[in-house]
């Protein structure tokens, strides 16, 4: 990733979760999938994110388990490092620094103390080649290692873990690339290379996509483009060789996986099915449809109790053995094309972009967590190539919240055009957004633009589009008096043009007082009081791609881009130029809690960012090549704690952070190297109970259960004196010791516990009998103690008084009175005894 001094971008949050196989516990408990640049530990119960294990600084390309610790896992990335953690604890263990980038990593139970990894040839520099070399893994105490022990396995593999897999427990490895298998033998370190041609006499595509090994005979499965799946036999003879073929899919096959004893072979595609290949009785075969999405990966957990499946929608699915889904975990989906942009739910602070077919999506960055799915369309998706459907193109929320508006269209061929535009009203009572008015045409031509008034005082909400017809209206809410009985509804309050030039964007000022419409080369400022022009603002030429109000301090003044690589600002109190620079602004945006503003230069393959403030020359953060590419769309989301960053170079996140989402789908943001060690130190302080799941109702009650505790050690400290509880009685102690398939039956039990409750009256009767007794010699006691304390302090106090003192003794405390009564009963006759004699 790009540093630039105490900032570097970095994946967090909505990372792809399908980018590698998932890895299953021992147990079955927990789920680990590499998730940008770290390993997501999941709950395959709850669905939580229990662990986050952080280190890497490059994508993590691979996870696997430990063959000799089933509680620790290897993790490697693009950093050039592998490393080994604990992840029931989250805790790093170990670093090996291998020094090249690493692609995938692999391991088996024979080959202790070593691991395989994928790592670009060293020789190659202008070609993507990739070797397969076994790294010693050196068994020293440092926490950081030096592991430059590297032996080449194989060369021109893939990089694609799913190409790459053991046979009978290590005996053999095996790789496919291309329309080649090569299968390396280590006992006699030796390799067979076998071949196919590139079409079947069908015309079928016979490339390898993938491969998996029976875990316990000399059998190889292969996958195909043309959906095609292989069983090759008798590998160990070049010549001699055989194999098999399965044919169900109609397509690619993504990813193979026998189960641990080898009965079943797992396979899945674009299908959306889970296939179920009963081993050499392949005509038996389960399916398990409707998964939502092709299937990337399939992996099995080690005792086999669960099967596991990632999707193309970044989703991974648990299923208990390929019979019912138990689990869903559900990552940021990320389409081909995201048409809304990107934006920020102001209640929930979720971020909001195009989700499923039809949909958007609210996911929570904190939690890093999909919320919920909002279903626009309100119509079947239907899953097949070249039909038109309706898509969500934009989306807006006004100030509040409250209201959302998203515009959808569908073209066909040979066909006008539909667009519809739907008002949505937030529910407290459902928690979601109910439709409130629907509009079909509500413009001629596609909308191009969508913006709500902003100011947090209006009394009115106000909505304007803008549209290549030429014209952008406004929309406002209807008092409830002029409409049906339903309730308020949305109408079109004014329509504006402008000597017939096309409105490409448009934006509200703070305070919503002014609203500016770019109309190709010209910027028109209206009020939406009156929808009376204003003035019109003058600019080089070109068409103008955004538009930006400054905000606070800077709400003066108005900024805008062109396709001329210009960037201007104006003074809306004078209506003149203030400045303008050449840049190649492809994205503007302003932060609305400060009076920063960020603009993306695309520039030689890369973009740029600049952070800055209107009314100042000199840039707050500039920073070259912050990924490759254009970036597509941005935002700036509220802090829920503000940052306290000393950094003038970093103060410009210390309240919002900057997200943005590259042309390769990529959602990327700023950190700052103190948020990223306070996340760091924030992870170690989570701790695990191995017997309980990590929830957030568990947080909770850990928490509650904890503070419990320290309020009895302090009551406990406070009261020493207090007699000790009783201890536990025998009939609880067996009936909770003893097996449950002996007990006897539940009556008789509830019987004996309910007794052993009981407190004998006799027994009590006695004891307050003797407690009466000791009470009355005790009173007694302290009377003839009080008379003789009198008798003999009366003639102390009037000696001091004839000296003219006063009586300074001090005061005896109960313990010590009684200490000096069992002094005074003692038997003290041996010592008249020892002066006799």
């Amino acid at each position: 990733m790009v540093e630039h001094g105490d900032i570097r971008v970095v994946y967090r949050g909505g990372n792809k979760i399908n980018f590698r196989e998932p890895v299953i516990s021992n147990d079955s408990r927990f789920l680990l999938c590499a998730s940008g640049e770290s390993v997501k530990v999941f709950s395959t119960v709850t669905e939580e994110c229990v662990h986050e294990l952080r280190g890497h600084t490059g994508q993590v390309t691979g996870v696997l388990l430990r063959p000799s610790n089933h509680l620790q896992v290897y993790s490697c990335s693009t950093d050039g490092t592998v490393r080994l953690w604990d992840f029931t604890d989250g805790i790093l263990i170990k670093t090996y620094v291998i020094g090249y980038p690493v692609y995938s990593i692999h391991a088996s139970p024979t080959h202790k103390g070593v691991v395989f990894i994928v790592t670009p040839m060293q020789r190659e520099k202008t070609t993507e080649l990739f070797q397969l070399v076994a790294v010693n893994l050196p068994q020293t105490p440092d926490q950081l290692v030096e592991a430059r022990d590297l032996s080449a396995v194989l060369s021109d593999v893939s990089p694609n873990p799913s190409t790459i897999a053991f046979g009978r427990g290590g005996e053999y490895l095996a790789s496919v690339n291309g329309l080649r298998m090569e299968i390396y033998f280590f006992k006699k370190n030796k390799s067979y290379s076998f071949s196919l041609r590139e079409y079947s006499k069908n015309g079928g595509m016979n490339t390898f996509t993938c491969i998996a090994c029976h875990p316990k005979e000399d059998c190889v499965a292969t996958g195909h483009d043309d959906g095609k799946i292989r069983l090759w036999r008798n590998f160990k003879h070049k010549k001699e060789y055989t194999y098999s073929t399965l044919h169900w899919h109609h397509s690619t096959v993504s990813s193979l996986c026998f189960t641990p004893e080898g009965t079943n072979l797992l396979s899945g595609g674009v299908e959306s099915v889970l296939v179920q290949w009963r081993y050499n009785q392949e005509n038996q075969k389960d399916f398990l449809p409707r998964l939502g999405a092709a299937i990337t990966h399939v992996t099995v957990s080690p005792d086999g109790a669960l099967f596991c499946t990632s999707h193309s929608d970044n989703k991974i699915t648990i299923i208990q053995s390929c019979v019912k889904v138990s689990a869903v975990i559900q990552g940021l989906v990320k389409g081909e094309n995201v048409t809304t942009g990107l934006l920020v739910d102001p209640r929930s602070k979720a971020l909001v972009l195009n989700g499923k077919p039809g949909h958007l999506q609210f996911y929570s960055l904190q939690r890093d967590k999909l919320l919920f799915n909002l279903d626009i369309v309100q119509q079947e998706y239907i899953h097949e190539s070249g039909l038109e459907q309706f898509q969500v193109v934009r989306a807006a929320f006004d100030a509040s919240g409250f209201w959302l508006a998203t515009v959808e269209e569908r073209k066909q061929k040979c066909a006008e055009l539909e667009l519809h535009l739907k008002l949505w009203a937030f529910d407290e009572q459902t928690q979601s957004f109910v439709l409130n008015t629907t509009v079909s045409a509500p413009h001629e031509a596609r909308i191009t633009a969508m913006c709500f008034d902003q100011a947090a005082d209006s009394q009115t909400s106000t909505l304007v589009s803008s549209s290549r017809d030429g014209h952008f209206k406004a929309w406002q809410l209807g008092s409830a008096a002029h409409t049906d009985d339903e309730g308020p509804s949305w109408s079109c309050d004014f329509v504006g043009a402008y000597h017939g030039l096309v409105p490409r964007c448009c934006c509200f000022s703070a305070d919503g007082s002014l609203l500016a419409v770019g109309f190709q080369e010209v910027v028109t400022v209206w009020s939406p009081t009156s929808w009376e022009l204003l003035t019109t603002l003058s600019q080089p030429p070109g068409d103008i791609r955004n538009l930006c109000f400054g905000q606070l301090s800077c709400s003066r003044y108005l900024l805008g881009s062109n396709d001329k690589k210009m960037l201007c600002c104006w003074n809306l109190l004078t209506c003149s130029l203030e400045w303008s620079t050449s840049m190649d602004v492809s994205l503007l945006l302003v932060d609305s809690r400060s009076e920063n503003m960020a603009a993306f230069c695309f520039q030689d393959g890369s973009t740029d960012l600049f952070v800055f403030k209107p009314n100042e020359p000199r840039p707050l953060f500039s920073q070259k090549a912050v990924c490759s590419g254009r970036v597509t769309h941005a935002v700036f989301t509220p802090r829920e704690v503000m940052l306290e960053s000393c950094e003038e170079s970093s103060q410009w996140l210390n309240r919002s952070q900057l997200y943005f989402l590259t042309e390769f789908t990529e959602l990327l943001t700023f950190s700052t190297r103190a948020e990223e060690e306070k996340l760091m130190a924030s992870s170690k302080r989570l701790i695990i109970d191995d017997s309980v799941t990590m929830t957030p109702f568990y947080l909770l009650l850990g928490k509650h259960r904890h503070e419990h505790v320290g309020k009895e050690e302090s009551v406990s400290s406070l009261s020493a004196e207090r007699d000790p509880l009783p201890q536990s009685s025998v009939a609880i102690r067996e009936l909770l010791q003893t097996p449950a398939h002996v007990l006897p039956a539940t009556s008789f039990l509830c019987s004996m516990f309910a007794k052993s409750l009981l407190i004998s009256i006799t027994e009590t009767r006695e004891e307050n009998k003797h407690a009466d007794e000791e009470m009355e010699s005790e009173k007694e006691e302290e009377d003839s103690d009080e008379e003789v304390e009198t008798r003999i302090s009366r003639p102390e106090q009037e000696a001091q008084r004839v000296r003219g003192e006063e009586s300074s003794a001090p005061t005896l405390t109960k313990a010590q009175v009684r200490e000096v009564r069992r002094v005074r009963k003692l038997d003290h006759s041996w010592i008249t005894g020892l002066l006799d004699s």
